[in-house]
């Protein structure tokens, strides 16, 4: 079987619930590596919610999809304040990136709680902002940034980054809407250790198997390297 698209690869799955400190209740899921523990964990945090972003937005929902069965990761998902998948509604509502705070830090919460290993923040597009502006308060060995805006994520809350050592990878893609590879070089500048990856042929929203390939191949990079090269066939049964 070819891996592409919605597939489903062995998982212990598990749909959760976050608890932030001002009384809301966050919906997710957790996906596990079926038979083994994982060796490290990938919290995601998603696009925009009124955009339509949540935690199905198909990049993440193909890291949890593949990355337990093929890379060995935990993946966790979930919608943040306001926001509404197939998995149901989280309380509250959409604060902009604000409140926000409190929906990272629950999500944290729960990993320290399960004792997940060696979690990273993977955002993507508005979710890089959740990362950038709140991810240095929380025990992670670094933050990965898919189709960086820096629409709300300052300058300052930028450079904060180039005074800490963990790790911060950034995927800009060659026709991204708002940040292309150049200009994003110099918005990162102030990260001197950053890593940034231009994607030839990229775009915003990452559409077309090739590019999710390539996104989850520099997740992986970063996270665990000896799953590399991530295989594109699955001799078992999608579950």
């Amino acid at each position: 079987m070819e891996i592409r698209g919605p597939v489903l690869l062995p998982a212990r799955r598990e749909d959760v619930e976050l608890h932030t400190v001002d009384g809301l209740t966050l919906v997710g899921e957790l996906a596990l590596p079926a038979d083994r523990e994982p060796v490290a964990t990938l919290v995601t945090l998603h696009p925009l919610p009124t955009a339509g972003g949540f935690m199905d937005s198909h990049i993440l929902r193909k890291a949890a999809g593949r990355l337990p069965a093929l890379a060995d990761l935990a993946v966790l998902r979930f919608n943040t304040r306001g926001t509404t998948s197939p998995r149901g509604t989280s309380e509250g509502s959409f604060d902009g990136g604000a409140a926000e705070v409190f929906d990272v830090a629950a999500a944290m919460d729960l990993v320290r709680e399960r004792g997940l290993p060696r979690p990273w923040l993977v955002g993507w597009s508005f979710g890089t902002e959740l990362a950038l502006k709140y991810g240095r308060d929380h025990d992670i060995e670094g933050i990965i940034l898919l189709s960086p805006p820096l629409h709300r994520a300052t300058a300052e809350e930028v450079a904060a980054w180039g005074r800490d050592s963990r790790r911060v990878v950034v995927l800009a893609p060659e026709f991204d809407d708002y940040l292309r590879p150049a200009e994003a070089r110099e918005r990162f500048a102030s990260i001197p250790h950053a890593t940034l990856i231009g994607v030839e042929g990229g775009k915003h929203l990452w559409v077309g198997e090739t590019q999710t390939r390539r996104v989850l191949t520099e997740i992986v990079a970063a996270v665990n390297p000896d799953a590399l090269p991530l295989a594109t066939e699955w001799d078992d049964d999608a579950v």
